[in-house]
């Protein structure tokens, strides 16, 4: 299964959309919104903010091993 990089993260305050590269040797906690600027945190639950708001898991998840 090859790992995909680029997740679609959705601000749930305004609704902004934006394509971000996740990193791979750490996970995001932090997201500033590009287009209100809220900062985004995980929700309860979620190890980084691209499992809480993005199309994409996370590469940890999406190969099954522990994140963070």
């Amino acid at each position: 299964m090859k790992i995909q990089l680029i997740s679609a993260i959705t601000c749930p305050d305004c609704g902004h959309t934006k394509d971000e590269e996740m990193p791979t040797t750490a996970c995001q906690f932090f997201y500033q919104c590009k287009n209100c600027s809220q900062l985004l945190k995980p929700k309860e639950g979620d190890c980084c903010v691209y499992c809480s708001y993005g199309t994409v898991a996370c590469p940890p998840i999406q190969e099954g091993t522990n994140c963070c």
